[in-house]
């Protein structure tokens, strides 16, 4: 998913993806403490995109 297609989604859509993705990062830390080495990668690749959405939320939010 790119920062384009991040901007074009829905408030609403954005809040879900949110919240889809700390879901997703919570499992994946469990993961990784059970030794999984992909796991790693998808915290990694999940909290960028957490981070993207949040921003784009944020910008919206001042606007």
């Amino acid at each position: 998913m790119k920062i384009e297609d991040i901007r074009e989604m829905s408030v609403e859509d954005l809040q879900a993806k949110e919240i889809e993705l700390r879901e997703t990062i919570f499992k994946a830390r469990f993961r990784k403490s059970l030794g999984e080495v992909d796991a790693v990668k998808v915290i990694r690749q999940n909290r960028k995109r957490l981070a993207q959405i949040k921003t784009v939320l944020r910008q919206r939010e001042l606007q």
